[in-house]
């Protein structure tokens, strides 16, 4: 086994691509190769934030494992992420030793993964209901990556779930929400459907009440408007916007509540013409809803459940189940329609103390 550290060569660029699509069926593979691509060469616009340090093991000069090294300045954790590998506990074996020797030479004493190089692009491991397609924003990988990452001296430090939810027939009535969803409308509050052309600014709203209500979480970053925009600047393009809602009270944006149609993983394959085909004719008839962002200002208690049900109005008008997308272990999104769960997916941080 041979680890090596590269920066831009083009032959370790191109077999640290190729990887995942050696492990992954062309259904499973939820890696978007340009986007990662451009990680690499540090032209991402979230690139200035961070430094990569950029890893593979060879395995008789074929690649057998991958894995790259985030640090930020002023942040005592390194995080492992983009990871991948064979399952073989030799080559994972190289590949962590690798990770934790490199590591504390930078001077760190604690590793975080995986993260994908930023909280705005991906993280954490799903551990369970593999018999199951990935839905859109899932951090997807293979079975035993768990076990990989336990034999090597990690442990859990977060938990998380996706609830996925039953379809809402019309007559299904839940006064929990519906009848929250009417008090505050009644207080004044505005619940919308934003405009495709008020698009941008949405997205300035976005910003704000993101960065502040986001900010608690694990390997949560700070990152400026303008990258931030660049990053989400795509979904206008995937979006169908009943279900996307915007609170405000007193003309101020107090909450949100962010969906997309489950495009699969070919939203991340758009090179591929019959997958850009593909992804509008899911656009015009979805299947099924990710709901992958929501949040509510602090000072307005409540909202949370308003929002909730206003949602919950386009999908008994759909008839479409959905997923309530990578929940934090007590936050109160978890019990969120609790009632019409069907399954859960479970996702987890891990950690390891040097």
């Amino acid at each position: 086994m041979e680890c090596i550290r590269f920066e831009e060569e083009e032959k370790y660029i191109k077999d640290f691509l190729s990887l995942p699509k050696r492990l992954y069926s062309k259904d499973t593979n939820m890696e978007n190769p340009k986007e990662t691509e451009r990680f690499l060469r540090g032209t991402h616009p979230l690139s200035a934030y961070f430094t990569l340090h950029k890893f593979l093991v060879y395995d008789e000069g074929k690649a057998v494992g991958r894995f790259v090294i985030t640090t930020y300045p002023e942040d005592e954790t390194a995080y492992i992420g983009f990871f991948e590998c064979v399952e073989d506990s030799d080559a994972a074996r190289c590949l962590f030793e690798k990770a934790c020797e490199y590591a504390k030479k930078l001077g760190y004493h604690r590793m975080l993964g995986p993260v994908d190089a930023s909280f705005w692009n991906k993280y954490r491991l799903k551990i369970n209901l593999f018999d199951r397609l990935p839905y859109t924003g899932e951090p997807y990988n293979k079975e035993y990556y768990l076990k990989l990452f336990e034999e090597n001296g990690f442990a859990v430090c977060e938990h998380y779930t996706s609830n996925i939810f039953e379809a809402l027939k019309k007559e299904d009535k839940d006064p929990l929400y519906d009848d929250r969803l009417k008090t505050f409308l009644d207080k004044g509050y505005r619940i919308i459907s934003p405009a495709k052309e008020d698009f941008d600014k949405v997205i300035g709203q976005l910003y704000e009440l993101l960065t502040e209500l986001y900010s608690d979480f694990p390997v949560y970053k700070n990152v400026g408007y303008e990258e931030f925009s660049k990053v989400f600047s795509d979904y206008r393009y995937i979006l169908n916007m009943d279900m996307v809602k915007m609170a405000y009270y007193k003309e101020q944006p107090v909450g949100f509540f962010v969906s997309v149609p489950d495009f699969g993983n070919t939203v991340y394959h758009l090179r591929n013409l019959k997958n850009l085909c593909r992804v509008f004719r899911i656009k015009k008839k979805p299947h099924r809803y990710v709901m992958l962002y929501m949040g509510v200002h602090n000072d307005h208690h409540g909202l949370g459940k308003a929002l909730v049900g206003s949602i919950m109005e386009e999908l008994r008008r759909s008839g479409l189940p959905s997923i309530g997308a990578l929940a934090r272990d007590g936050k109160i999104t978890q019990k969120y329609g609790e009632n019409h769960v069907e399954h859960c997916y479970e996702y987890v941080l891990l950690g390891k103390e040097f």
